[in-house]
């Protein structure tokens, strides 16, 4: 693969990396597999002095691991900040709770006792994407490195200067040789780190079809895997929201990151009471968003990753419009240098056009108009994704009664869908299956033993 580093403000190349060899991935797969050893021996307080120093790298140097973020898929400088000092929040969140949330679990039998243990299993190998470099691997690194495993990861092929950052922060915060290891290489190199019985556990961020590639090898080696894939979120409106403070959420929910995130508003369900007034707004704030270089503070609309992600979101959109959608505004890109794309939104999408069940990964809003509840919940889940999504409402009641209703992993009332240290993140169908952040993260990853003592005369 070409691991290089493309700026897609201007589509200069700023650097390219050598690919991991044979050799190099061997000698990584045994220093993991030493590691672990030990490290798996290594007491709580140990593990948490490491995680806690390396969220204090991040939080004294916020700029200098932002920056590349920026230079390589095109973040807003405010927004990539704001991911570092996230990814320090995860990491110091496991080193604070972590061995509260593995302690054993004691049980109740009829006869003598039992418990339940937590211990690491071994050597993980995760396959983390591009539109959120620090954060993807803070939520795989710090819950498994807390729990005793070791992990190896394979980074997006176009951010590898933010893997080398990540790798070197645990190097300068003390982790030993083969804790956490940045491997550049190719698919086929992948599944041979799956296939290695070394290798106790795989987790992948990505694509549906990235998802089912990687989770078929796992199940191949039947080796336990957790799958964070694509969303589609319904971001729905109902006729009581508040509809300024609901249209600044709704912007907030599709633009940040350039609409490249996994639990952005993608699919605008709203009621038809309030849908003009609503689309007018919404499309007002879109048009007021300003394209520029992403380092620039003042700039509000960053370009995509790349030119390859802005062609594919251009073709999306043309053949949404070939099959009968109509274009409110923007629809194409933005003359000049970079993978910048219009502001987008697409309304009268029927169920027989492709982008009725795809994900649009950028700046594209698909705006649906419902008349009842009962409607914006069957066109919620009328999608083959299951990730986040959200409901506005002044009833609260009724706001819980139809997120209860909504078939994902996660809803939001009042709020766009999003992450924090201490709420579970992961969805259902085409969106995966377990779950990463809280108490849920650290226990995917675990072999959790039952110890059971029985007086010696008991009966079986």
């Amino acid at each position: 693969m070409a691991y290089q580093s493309i700026n897609p403000y201007d589509g200069k190349l700023l650097q390219r990396f050598e690919d991991t060899s044979e050799a190099q991935l061997e000698m990584s797969l045994q220093q993991a597999s030493d590691c672990f050893a030990h490290w798996r021996h290594s007491s709580f307080a140990e593990r948490a002095a490491i995680l806690h120093k390396a969220a204090a790298l991040l939080r004294s140097q916020v700029d200098a691991f932002a920056r590349p973020v920026t230079l390589e898929m095109g973040k807003l400088i405010a927004e990539a900040r704001g991911e570092v000092l996230l990814s320090a929040d995860i990491i110091d969140y496991y080193a604070d709770h972590g061995e509260a949330f593995l302690a054993p679990q004691q049980l109740q039998p009829a006869v003598g006792e039992a418990q339940i243990v937590n211990s690491p299993i071994g050597v993980l190998f995760g396959v983390q994407p591009w539109n959120f470099p620090y954060y993807q691997l803070a939520r795989f690194a710090a819950p498994n490195l807390m729990a005793g495993n070791v992990v190896m990861v394979k980074h997006a092929a176009c951010v590898p200067q933010c893997a080398e950052a990540f790798e070197k922060l645990w190097r300068d915060a003390g982790a030993p040789q083969g804790a956490y290891s940045n491997l550049r290489i190719s698919h086929a190199q992948a599944d041979r780190v799956i296939d290695d019985p070394r290798i106790k556990g795989v987790a992948l961020t990505g694509s549906f079809e990235a998802g089912q590639s990687v989770a078929a090898r796992a199940g191949q080696n039947l080796k336990k895997s957790s799958m964070e894939l694509g969303g589609s979120d319904a971001f729905i409106v109902l006729d009581d929201a508040d509809l300024d403070k609901t249209v600044e959420w709704a912007l907030w929910a599709k633009m940040n990151n350039t609409g490249q995130c996994c639990v952005a508003g993608k699919r605008f369900i709203v009621s038809d009471k309030i849908a003009k007034r609503f689309l007018d707004k919404f499309q007002s704030g879109m048009a007021k968003l300003v394209a520029g270089d992403p380092m620039n503070p003042a700039t509000t609309l960053g370009p995509l990753s790349s030119e390859e992600a802005l062609l594919k979101l251009l073709d999306q959109v043309a053949s949404a419009i070939a099959h009968g959608a109509t274009v409110v505004m923007g629809g194409k890109l933005i003359e000049g240098p970079g993978a910048f794309m219009q502001p987008t939104i697409l309304t009268d999408i029927k169920p027989d056009n492709p982008a009725y069940r795809e994900e649009f990964f950028g700046p594209v809003a698909l705006f649906f108009r419902v008349s009842s509840d009962e409607e914006a919940i069957a066109l919620a889940n009328d999608s083959d994704f299951g990730l986040g999504g959200s409901v506005f409402t002044s009833d609260i009641a009724r706001g819980q009664r139809i997120a209860a209703q909504i078939d994902s992993g996660m809803v939001f009332i009042n709020h766009p869908t999003w992450t924090a240290p201490d709420l579970p993140f992961g969805g259902i169908k085409n969106s995966g299956y377990g779950r990463e952040l809280s108490s849920l993260g650290i226990h995917e990853f675990v072999n959790k033993k039952l110890i059971r003592t029985v007086p010696i005369d008991s009966p079986a």
